[in-house]
C-alpha cells in the first residue's frame, strides 16, 4: 500500500508554513499538530461581515468583500471541520442572523453567484449569472438548509423555510434535472444530515438513498487519465470509508489514494486543477495570489483524505 512519507508529509508541513494564510496555517495545527480550534475561529472571524455573513475571499475565487451566501457556506463548512457547535458564540449568531434577512434569497434558495461579484476579481463561473444559478444554487441551498436544520430553533420561520426547501428539492429527485457543480454534494449531505437528526420518518429515505446513491456513482469520473483536469473525483463524495457510498466503490477510491500519492510534486504541494480563464488576463496576480491560498486548503484536505484511509506513515 501506497503511504505518504514522513519526509513528504514535512515536505507538505514547510510548505504550508511559509506560503498559507492565518486560516489554512490554523486549520493545519489543528488537524495535524493538535491545535487548538479558538485559533481557527479567531482566524475565521476576521471573514465575518457586519451583517453576519462571509466575504473578504474567504472563498479565494471570489475576491467579493460582501456577504455572500455561498461565501457564508464555506465559513460553515470550516467550522464543521472542527466540530464548532457553540450556537452562543457571535460567529453562530451572525451566520444565523444573515440568513434570516433573507438576503440574496429567492423562492427557490439562496443564490450561487450575486451581482456584486462582478465589481472584484473572480473567476468566471462567480460572474453573476440568473440562467446559471437556476441550477448552481441547489448546491448552496442545500447546504444552508443542512446548518438551519441543525442549529435552528425548530419554531423559527427560518426553520420552516429551510424544512420546506429540503421537502421541495428532494421532490426533485424523482425526476432530477441540471443539479448543477455542488447539487449533488449537497443532497448527499441533506441525506446524511435527515438521519443525524431524526427526521427519516418525515421523507421516503428508501427512495432518496437510492437516487442519491445512482446520482453519485454516475457522477464519479472512472477514466483516471482525466483527473488531471476539473473532473468529479470519488473523494468529492467518499472522504472516510465509513461514507454511505464507499460500499462498490472501494477500487476506484483506492486508486485516487494512489494516484493522489503519486502526482504530489517533489518538495511541494498538490496544483489544482482550474484556471480563470477569460478572467486571467484581466487579473493575473490575484489569480496567482488564489492559487496559493487553494493549495494550501487542498493539501489540508488531502492530507485529511489520505489519512482517514490509512495512507500517512
Amino acid at each position: 500500500m501506497k503511504k505518504i512519507s514522513k519526509k513528504a508529509f514535512e515536505e507538505i508541513r514547510l510548505w504550508i508554513y511559509r506560503n498559507s494564510r492565518q486560516l489554512d496555517l490554523a486549520m493545519w495545527q489543528y488537524e495535524f499538530e493538535n491545535g487548538n480550534k479558538d485559533n481557527v475561529i479567531s482566524a475565521l472571524f476576521h471573514y465575518q461581515n457586519e451583517d453576519g455573513g462571509f466575504g473578504n475571499a474567504l472563498e479565494p475565487d471570489c475576491w467579493n468583500p460582501n456577504s455572500t451566501p455561498y461565501t457564508t457556506l464555506n465559513a460553515i463548512s470550516k467550522l464543521y471541520n472542527i466540530y464548532f457547535t457553540d450556537m452562543s458564540h457571535p460567529i453562530m449568531q451572525g451566520i444565523i442572523r444573515f440568513f434570516e434577512c433573507g438576503k440574496h434569497f429567492t423562492g427557490d434558495g439562496w443564490l450561487f453567484s450575486v451581482p456584486s461579484n462582478n465589481d472584484y476579481p473572480c473567476a468566471p463561473w462567480w460572474i453573476y449569472d440568473p440562467k446559471a444559478n437556476e441550477y448552481e444554487h441547489k448546491g448552496v441551498t442545500l447546504g444552508i438548509v443542512c446548518f438551519v436544520l441543525e442549529f435552528v430553533d425548530t419554531e423559527s420561520e427560518l426553520y420552516k423555510k429551510a424544512f420546506s426547501l429540503a421537502s421541495k428539492l428532494l421532490s426533485k429527485l424523482e425526476e432530477p434535472d441540471n443539479l448543477g457543480d455542488m447539487g449533488i454534494s449537497g443532497y448527499c449531505m441533506l441525506l446524511e444530515k435527515i438521519k443525524q437528526l431524526d427526521l427519516a420518518n418525515q421523507f421516503d429515505m428508501d427512495f432518496h438513498s437510492v437516487a442519491i446513491k445512482k446520482l453519485v456513482n454516475e457522477a464519479i469520473v472512472r477514466d483516471v487519465s482525466k483527473w488531471g483536469k476539473y473532473s468529479v473525483r470519488p473523494s468529492q463524495f467518499i472522504t472516510t470509508p465509513d461514507s454511505q457510498f464507499f460500499e462498490g466503490n472501494e477500487d476506484i477510491v483506492e486508486k485516487e489514494l494512489d494516484y493522489l500519492i503519486d502526482t504530489r510534486p517533489d518538495n511541494g504541494v498538490w496544483g489544482i486543477t482550474w484556471q480563470w480563464w477569460e478572467n486571467y488576463e484581466k487579473y493575473p496576480k490575484e489569480f496567482a495570489i488564489s492559487e496559493n491560498w487553494w493549495k494550501a486548503d487542498k493539501a489540508i484536505s488531502t492530507l485529511k483524505l489520505l489519512r482517514s484511509f490509512g495512507r500517512l506513515d
